[in-house]
């Protein structure tokens, strides 16, 4: 580890009883930034100074002597680039650590330090292996904690964002009244928790999952935050989807310029099912690399967390509801770290429940409150379900006889009172249409195809 007598002192360390520095430059921003803006996010500005970066300098030391160890020589700007910094901000730190012997400069381009080649020398080598032992993070260098809070507060959806007209386009591939939608709007404006409840196979998930297109606003994401000296991993692939806007890298754009230690994603949409457990919802630990990954619901902020299969889970529904008692209430959630020390960090995601399960089941009235809106999704009347019949049949370019689907709904659900689902329409086409291929007939429906196709579907009693 880089001693402190070879360690310049520290240039921000963040104090509960002062204003951060980095506070001040999100407060600049122009307001014509935030009105010229589509959605309610703020773009990062770039920091101009170290302080900006809300960021000790020994922290930097220690992440350019990471990353030069795991990527070997590189040029001043490939280190500016890296660590998502000006090269402005990291030169004198380059400086300090050539003067101290754990870098030296290879050669040069001839256009300033920017495009001289380093290298770490044998002692640099040593003291970044030590660096290694502390963890071993040497990705983009991090946001504070402080910094990060902010953004999120300032990229919620402003009162009003969701309109009627924009809710019923993002259902248009789904058979939806009036009523339905009037239920879901006022619960996804809000932003609040939201219970969806009903038989299987009534497209809950589905209805759940449209919301994902709902809103093409996007949010900034960083890379990783920084707290008590401590890395969180935020971004993550599999979640976040970077948008690339070629004309942001444009020479003559003017203003302030995005942060490169965020990542500007579409608003997140993160789902799990029955393997979620009450660790997944903390801070988790990696002992090989010493560094946390985030929870799911701090990867979802400013976005969806759908919980699907609500009550399925390896943890009972009241373990869960119990840890998001004080989060969905305060909009705040605590994380530990496995030492013991906890952090505060903002709660803005917008969480969906979808169970299949009698609400009764999941918990008493106590719990239930804590979510703010609860829907129960009928199964479709004749009508719906015919419609739904119609609509994939047209979708495949399925023909049919004229009263095929009013038959098939007389023989086998009027006749045998077997309930309506919004699922089965595909179910039974989908078989029909594997049916058409292996046998090869014409691509049409008949009473027959739909019979057989109905006969896979479903099971039968076997008279032992």
């Amino acid at each position: 580890m880089l001693s402190e007598s070879v360690l310049s002192p520290s240039i921000s360390e963040e104090r509960e009883d002062s204003v951060p520095t980095g506070l001040e430059l999100l407060s600049s921003l122009s307001s014509a930034v935030e009105e010229n803006s589509e959605s309610t996010s703020v773009v990062p500005p770039a920091p101009e100074t170290l302080e900006d970066t809300g960021l000790t300098v020994s922290l930097l030391q220690q992440l350019i002597l990471k990353k030069m160890y795991t990527r070997g020589d590189m040029l001043g700007r490939e280190l500016s680039e890296g660590l998502g910094l000006k090269f402005s901000l990291i030169e004198g730190i380059i400086e300090f650590l050539k003067r101290q012997h754990f870098i030296e400069a290879k050669k040069s381009l001839g256009m300033g330090s920017s495009t001289v080649l380093f290298a770490l020398t044998d002692t640099g080598k040593n003291c970044a292996r030590e660096c290694m032992e502390s963890n071993q993070y040497a990705g983009p260098a991090p946001v504070p904690l402080y910094q990060y809070s902010a953004v999120v507060r300032r990229q919620k959806r402003a009162d009003g964002w969701l309109t009627p007209e924009t809710l019923q386009k993002a259902y248009s591939r789904m058979v939806v009244t009036p009523r339905l939608l009037a239920q879901i709007g006022p619960a996804v404006s809000s932003g609040n928790s939201f219970l969806i409840y009903g038989q299987p196979g009534n497209g809950k998930t589905f209805l759940a999952e449209a919301l994902m297109n709902i809103d093409e606003s996007c949010v900034y994401v960083p890379h990783a935050l920084e707290c008590q000296g401590t890395i969180v991993q935020v971004f993550d692939p599999l979640y976040h989807q970077p948008v690339e806007e070629a004309e942001e890298q444009s020479v003559f754009k003017t203003g302030p310029q995005q942060d490169q230690r965020w990542v500007k994603c579409r608003r997140p949409f993160i789902v799990t099912g029955g393997e979620l457990t009450l660790e997944m919802l903390d801070l988790n630990y990696n002992s090989t690399s010493k560094i946390y990954d985030a929870p799911y619901q701090l990867k979802a902020n400013n976005g969806i967390y759908l919980i699907d299969d609500f009550g399925r889970q390896q943890c009972t529904p009241a373990e869960v509801l119990n840890r998001w008692i004080v989060p969905m209430e305060r909009r705040v959630d605590y994380l530990k770290f496995h030492s013991g020390g906890k952090i505060t960090v903002p709660f803005e995601a917008f969480l969906i429940f979808s169970t299949n399960l009698n609400p009764e089941q999941l918990g008493d009235e106590a719990f239930l409150r804590r979510i703010q809106y609860k829907m129960l999704l009928r199964s479709p009347d004749e009508h719906e379900f015919m419609t739904i019949f119609r609509r994939f049949c047209e979708s495949k370019n399925l023909t049919h006889a004229d009263g095929l689907i009013a038959s098939f709904i007389d023989k086998h659900y009027r006749k045998t009172r077997r309930p309506f689902r919004r699922c089965h329409p595909r179910d039974v086409l989908s078989h029909a249409i594997d049916l058409i291929h292996f046998e090869k007939l014409p691509f049409a429906l008949t009473d027959d195809l739909v019979d057989r196709a109905f006969e896979s579907c479903f099971l039968e009693e076997t008279g032992d």
